[in-house]
């Protein structure tokens, strides 16, 4: 009878989480990408692929990830974290670098994980206004669901809304598509709240939800902790304590599940795209996406 009480998607549920995983990206660093002899058999072609910038990585390693990417055939989209950039030289030099050697054309501006900038930066809104990103096609800036302790250190969440104002009006001004690309969460519920809130605060950039991939549970809840996770930390929490499932892989089905039904009930709800961050490898991520859109690289 216990087997009765388990949830089923239904073929309509199933319909619409392949709607919303169109158009997914996927994150890879530099040491992981190299473990990969090639990604065509795995992602579709054209996916965007973002590029972690970790502080200690040369931007030789960058720049070459980027050309590889789009030598496959895929869109790079490399970090530029501003507390671990130098000056605005130093980010000239980038910027030529990845043209010149990789196309690349569309670019994540955040803040970046370090405490204290090793330069002249310390947030996205400081790089745009360099104006060197003139260009580019696409930038996506941070978005954060579960508020940002960095932030607002009382909880509340008044500097990320007036960060979030100033980047819809920059989505105003440019010719560059705009985006808010968030830290990955695991409950919808929200996830949702934060999005309807945006649209009733008069900010219309399009979200790019952060989803961790399939990984065993002791993984996820090491990255999560480790990213800062806010609240839905809890869906974690309550499974640990279930010792039936320590040893299973958490999978992001419930909450991708939730998201695309309400997307598909209400069309105009802000997620446009889902960003995959692959904590327990890359092809366990894109096995899980095949499994649920029949995606399949070029090779396939």
């Amino acid at each position: 009878m216990a087997l009765l009480k388990l949830r089923r998607e239904a073929p309509a549920d199933q319909g619409a989480l392949a709607a919303f995983l169109q158009g997914f990206s996927i994150e890879v660093m530099p040491r992981t990408a190299e473990k990969i002899a090639d990604f065509r058999p795995l992602l579709p072609a054209g996916t965007r692929v973002y590029i972690a910038h970790i502080d200690g990585t040369p931007i030789a390693d960058m720049v070459a990830t980027a050309a590889r990417l789009r030598a496959e055939g895929f869109e790079p989209m490399p970090h530029f974290p501003a507390r671990i950039i130098a000056d605005r030289d130093t980010l000239a030099d980038w910027i030529a670098r990845y043209r010149a050697e990789a196309g690349v054309r569309q670019a994540l501006l955040l803040a970046g994980g370090v405490a204290q900038p090793v330069g002249d930066f310390h947030s996205s809104m400081q790089l745009i206004e360099t104006g060197l990103f003139a260009g580019f096609e696409r930038l996506h800036v941070a978005g954060h669901p579960e508020g940002n302790r960095d932030i607002d250190p009382d909880g509340s969440d008044r500097n990320v809304m007036e960060a979030l104002r100033w980047k819809q009006a920059l989505a105003e001004r440019t010719d560059a598509q705009v985006a808010l690309a968030t830290q990955f969460c695991f409950e919808a519920g929200p996830v949702i709240a934060w999005v309807e809130r945006l649209a009733a605060e008069g900010i219309s950039i399009p979200v790019h939800i952060g989803v961790a991939g399939p990984a065993k549970l002791q993984t996820m809840l090491k990255f999560a902790i480790a990213c800062g996770v806010g609240p839905s930390l809890r869906v974690l929490q309550k499974r640990a304590k279930d010792v039936t499932k320590l040893l299973l892989p958490f999978e992001p089905d419930g909450f991708l599940s939730d998201l695309a039904r309400h997307k598909a009930q209400n069309p105009a709800f802000g997620i446009e795209a889902v960003h995959f961050f692959p904590l327990g490898g890359i092809g366990a991520t894109t096995d899980w996406v095949r499994n649920h859109t029949g995606a399949a690289g070029a090779a396939d």
